[in-house]
């Protein structure tokens, strides 16, 4: 019977569901026909495929073929089918025997040449692949990415004829390729090039130790965004599960994956002219967006008031639960989204209120209404407020007597209150539930009353009263301590500014 079936892998959001290609040859008028819900450039890919399978020197059936890939239900798209529709011709036709092709799932775009052209989203395919134990025949080119996943056998090959000698045990593709260790090299930012703004440094530490949401409020050039763009460089390497989430999401986007940085985490820094699609993820295929790309890592929104409502909006959800729906009439695809948000925004509309000079001439009402472009749901999901005022000139020439301390400094501290959190948790104190919190976040009677008073006297809700208890459980891991004392306490609620203020 002429009947030959080749795995390959498909897309649907981070995943990689497989997709059975089978091919028929039958009497008829010469056809090639694609069935399957494929999309314009996988119908395009029988003309590919007749190109590369006759300048590779073998015999193209002059005969009806039909291609089917399977689930029907399943959208298909791109050139990454190509591959494994070449080899199911050549197998259904005799030239290419069946017997082993069960043991393989085979991804690539061909060129009429049959060369083996890269793909994007490997890494997701050859998780799968691992996962059902099958060999993986890829381009040479996505080699790196895929050996990012351990226990996969991986075949890579830059030319059909390459994979079919493999196939057919005449030359044994030989794995030449190891993965290099990951080498981290020391970042050209460090905390040591900001002067001054020691309890504003402090609070980063705290943000980064336990993965907390932070906002600043400040006039313009007073560092809010140099303190920002430098918080990757205390952070925490991710684990090995995070960093395949993380590069799961950038494999498959338009940026590509960095193999070399894989393990640190992410930062995004979208313009405040980006959509809320650009933000969350959409498309009529949906792609992930910033916040999806941030997973793991960190999300700075720069000018916050600036962003359109509506944009700012569709974050509340996933900083609550930590991933995005991205629904539409025909499929529903889920992406993580679990980042750190860090925020900037000027005190009011000119950006100097409250500056010495007193060069704000903005009203009480202008000013409320600056604000008011922030939510007050959204500002309760962001655990630290501060205030970054201007440093006098003699500390922006000369800035500590005792030295400003380095990136490296402060992250042997971060690293270290990390672990305690992941070893009494196993999640980063922000991620802790409800459950958690009434476990890890014991509190004497003299803080409940405490806490009690500043939730009455500021009217902090009730998200915000378990947030302080967080941020009061790793303010406590940086100090050492086993409970959360008084002073933990304070320190966490003085960061609750802004529920005062807007």
């Amino acid at each position: 019977m002429s009947l030959a079936v080749v795995f390959s892998r498909g897309r649907s959001g981070i995943e990689a569901p497989l997709v059975t290609v089978e091919v028929h040859i039958s009497n008829g008028l010469p056809a090639l026909n694609i069935v399957g819900l494929p999309e314009t450039a996988v119908k395009e890919s029988k003309d590919r495929v007749r190109g590369a399978i006759l300048n590779s020197r073998f015999e193209f059936p002059m005969q009806r073929i039909t291609v089917n890939l399977a689930p029907a239900d399943l959208p298909k798209e791109g050139g990454r089918f190509d591959l494994a529709i070449a080899l199911g011709i050549l197998a259904a036709s005799g030239q290419l025997p069946k017997a082993h092709l069960h043991h393989y799932e085979c991804i690539g775009e061909l060129s009429l040449g049959g060369e083996l052209r890269p793909i994007r989203g490997v890494l997701p395919v050859a998780i799968q692949a691992r996962n059902n134990h099958r060999k993986l025949i890829l381009p040479k080119e996505n080699t790196a990415e895929a050996a990012l996943v351990k226990g996969i056998e991986i075949i890579p090959a830059m030319h059909l004829l390459e994979v079919c000698s493999h196939l057919t045990g005449q030359h044994l593709i030989q794995i030449e390729f190891q993965q290099e260790e990951v080498v981290i090299k020391a970042p050209d930012l460090d905390f040591s090039d900001v002067h001054g703004q020691y309890h504003v440094k402090r609070a980063f530490e705290i943000a980064a130790a336990g993965a907390h949401n932070l906002i600043m409020l400040g006039p313009p050039g007073t560092g809010k965004s140099m303190l920002a763009c430098r918080l990757p460089t205390i952070l925490p390497l991710l684990t090995e599960q995070q960093a395949q989430e993380t590069a799961a999401i950038a494999s498959i986007s338009d940026q590509g994956l960095d193999v070399a940085n894989w393990l640190k985490p992410p930062y995004r820094a979208p313009h405040h002219t980006a959509s809320a699609a650009a933000l969350v993820g959409g498309g009529s295929n949906p792609r992930p967006g910033e916040i999806s790309l941030a997973h793991n890592g960190t999300l700075f929104l720069d000018e916050l008031p600036e962003f359109d409502r509506k944009v700012l909006e569709v974050l509340r959800e996933p900083l609550e639960t930590g991933h995005i729906t991205i629904s539409r009439a025909a499929r529903q695809v889920d992406f993580p989204a679990r980042f750190q948000l860090i925020a900037a925004m000027n005190p009011c509309p000119c950006g100097f209120l409250g500056d010495t000079s007193g060069r704000c001439h903005c009203t009480s009402e202008q000013v409320m209404r600056y604000r008011a472009r922030v939510s007050g749901p959204l500002l309760d999901r962001i655990d630290m407020h501060l205030e970054v005022p201007r440093i006098s000139h003699e500390v922006l020439r000369k800035g500590s007597p005792q030295g400003e301390e380095s990136s490296e400094t402060i992250r042997v501290r971060v690293i270290a209150a990390h672990d305690l959190a992941m070893a009494r948790s196993g999640k980063a104190n922000s991620a802790l539930t409800a459950k958690d919190v009434k476990l890890v976040c014991v509190l004497s009677e003299q803080s409940h009353q405490l806490l009690e008073q500043a939730m009455e006297k500021f009217g902090l809700s009730h998200r915000a009263y378990h947030r302080i208890l967080k941020l009061a459980r790793t303010i406590a891991d940086l100090a050492k301590s086993k409970n959360i004392e008084t002073v933990h306490l304070s320190e966490a609620i003085s960061y609750r500014k802004l529920d005062r203020k807007i």
